[in-house]
C-alpha cells in the first residue's frame, strides 16, 4: 500500500477547497473517496450502470477484465475448479482460507444437518400454477424461509449469521430441485446425507419413488466445476442488489430473494437460457453461417448470446475450463441433440471468424453452461435458477462481509432531478 493521496476537484475553473482522499487497492487500483464531496461542494457523481463506482470495499473475489483474471482470495479460478469441491469454495468465500481436513469435514456436517427445508414449505408451492417460471418459486421460496426460521434472522449476532449463511447453502438446492418437481407434477425427492452436494442435488431434481437416479462421475463433477465456476462474481448486479437490500438490515432470507430477483434477468442470470433460445432459433447446422452474417451487422437485432462478457475484455477465465468438461461429457454420454450440435459448429466457426477473432468476442461461461445443463437433462427453464443455486455461496459471503463493515452505511443513491422544477 502506497501512503495516502488526495484529489481535488476544479468546476468551471473554480477550485475547491476540499481534499478527497485517494483509496489504494492491493492490486494497484485507486479510487477517490467521494463520501464527503457533495456535503462540502454540493456537487454529485454521476455514473450511470456504476462502471467507474467501487460501492464497497471487498476480500472475497478479484477480477481484471482486460487479462481474463477470477480469483477468489487470492486463489486463479482455474487452480480451484481443478483441485476442489463446491464445498471448500463455500468454506473458502465465507472464511477467507481454504479448510484443513478438520475444517471440511465439520462444514460438511453442518451443511448437510440443514438439508431438509420446512413441511409447510409444500404448501407454498403448491400456491403456485404448475407452469410458473421456477425463477417466480424460488422468489418467495428462499424469502420465506424467514418465516420458518425467525432464530436466524439477527444481523447483529455473528454466530446467527454464520448459521444462517450454512443454511442458505443448503437449502437452496433443495428448493431448486423441489421448483422443478412442482413443474412436471412429481413427487418431492428427499436429499440424501451420503451423496456429495452436486451428486445430491441430481439426485433430488431426476429420482422418482419408481427409479433412483445414481449421477455418474463425469456428471457430478460436471456439475461440481460449474457450481464453482458461478459462485461468486464480485459486484455484480446481483450481488450488488443483496448488499443493497442487505444494508438495511434485512434478515438474510429476504436479502437472497431480492438477488434471486435481481439474477432473473437475461442480462445477467438469465444468459445461459438465452444461449439455448439462440440455437432453437437458429435451428440447423446448416443456417450458422447465415446467424453469423447477421450477427455481425449492427443494424440486424440478432445478437449471438454466449460471445464477449461486459467485464472480460480478453476471454472469460471460466470458459477456459468449463469448455474441457461439457466436451468431456459430451463424449461420455454420447447424445443424439440437434442443439448440442449446433452449438459445437458454431462454437467453431466463430473461434474461426475473423471478425469475433479482432474484437475477443470468444465463448464464455454462459454459452458452455447452457450445453453442459441441457446435457445433464436440466430443462431450460432451470437454468437460471441453476445459477441461483451456486451464487447463493457468493451473496451470503458479500451479506457477511457487509454487514460487519464498520464503514457500511444503508444505501442511498443520489439523482440528477431532469423533471419540471416547480409548477403552480
Amino acid at each position: 500500500m502506497k501512503n495516502p493521496e488526495n484529489a481535488h476537484i476544479k468546476i468551471d475553473g473554480l477550485e475547491y477547497d476540499i481534499k478527497l482522499p485517494v483509496v489504494q487497492g492491493s492490486d494497484g487500483t485507486r479510487a477517490i473517496d467521494i463520501r464527503d464531496l457533495y456535503k462540502n461542494s454540493g456537487v454529485l457523481t454521476y455514473d450511470p450502470g456504476f462502471m467507474s463506482t467501487a460501492a464497497c470495499k471487498s476480500s472475497i473475489t478479484y477480477i481484471d477484465g482486460d487479462k481474463g483474471i477470477l480469483r477468489h482470495a487470492g486463489y486463479d479460478i482455474s487452480y480451484l475448479v481443478k483441485s476442489h469441491d463446491f464445498m471448500d469454495i463455500c468454506f473458502l468465500l465465507l472464511n477467507g482460507n481454504l479448510p484443513n481436513d478438520a475444517e471440511k469435514s465439520l462444514f460438511v456436517e453442518k451443511v448437510k444437518r440443514h438439508y431438509m427445508v420446512h413441511e409447510q414449505v409444500k404448501l407454498l408451492y403448491r400456491g403456485f400454477p404448475r407452469n410458473s417460471h421456477p425463477m417466480a418459486l424460488m422468489v418467495a421460496a428462499a424469502a420465506s424461509l424467514s418465516a420458518f426460521y425467525h432464530d436466524k434472522t439477527s444481523v447483529e449476532l455473528e454466530e446467527e449469521r454464520n448459521e444462517a449463511a450454512i443454511m442458505l447453502i443448503a437449502k437452496i438446492p433443495v428448493l431448486a430441485a423441489m421448483a422443478h418437481k412442482y413443474s412436471v407434477g412429481y413427487p418431492f425427492v428427499f436429499p440424501s446425507k451420503s451423496m456429495g452436494y452436486a451428486e445430491n442435488f441430481l439426485h433430488m431434481m431426476f429420482s422418482t419413488p419408481m427409479d433412483e437416479f445414481v449421477a455418474s462421475p463425469n456428471q457430478a463433477r460436471a456439475l461440481e466445476e460449474l457450481l464453482i465456476l458461478h459462485a461468486d462474481h464480485e459486484q455484480n448486479a446481483s450481488t450488488s442488489t443483496v448488499r443493497l437490500a442487505g444494508s438495511t438490515r434485512a434478515n438474510i432470507f429476504a436479502v437472497v430473494g431480492a438477488g434471486i430477483s435481481s439474477l432473473w434477468g437475461p442480462a445477467h442470470g438469465g444468459a445461459n437460457e438465452a444461449v439455448i433460445h439462440m440455437l432453437q432459433e437458429i435451428g440447423h447446422e446448416s443456417r450458422i453461417p447465415e446467424y453469423i452474417k447477421k450477427a455481425k451487422n449492427k443494424d440486424d437485432p440478432f445478437r449471438l448470446m454466449g460471445f464477449g462478457h461486459r467485464i472480460y475484455k480478453n476471454y472469460d477465465p471460466r470458459s477456459v475450463s468449463i469448455r474441457e468438461t461439457c466436451m468431456r461429457l459430451l463424449n461420455e454420454l454420447n447424445i443424439n441433440d440437434p442443439l448440442l450440435d449446433i452449438a459445437l459448429k458454431l462454437q467453431e466457426l466463430a473461434l474461426e471468424d475473423e471478425y469475433f477473432i479482432e474484437r475477443k468476442l470468444y465463448p464464455n461461461v454462459d454459452f458452455y453452461s447452457g450445453i453442459v445443463y441441457r446435457a445433464l437433462g436440466i430443462p431450460t427453464s432451470m437454468f437460471t435458477v441453476m445459477f441461483a443455486v451456486a451464487r447463493t455461496a457468493g451473496w451470503v459471503a458479500q451479506w457477511k462481509e457487509m454487514i460487519e463493515d464498520p464503514d457500511q452505511k444503508i444505501g442511498r443513491p443520489r439523482q440528477v432531478f431532469t423533471g419540471i422544477y416547480k409548477r403552480d
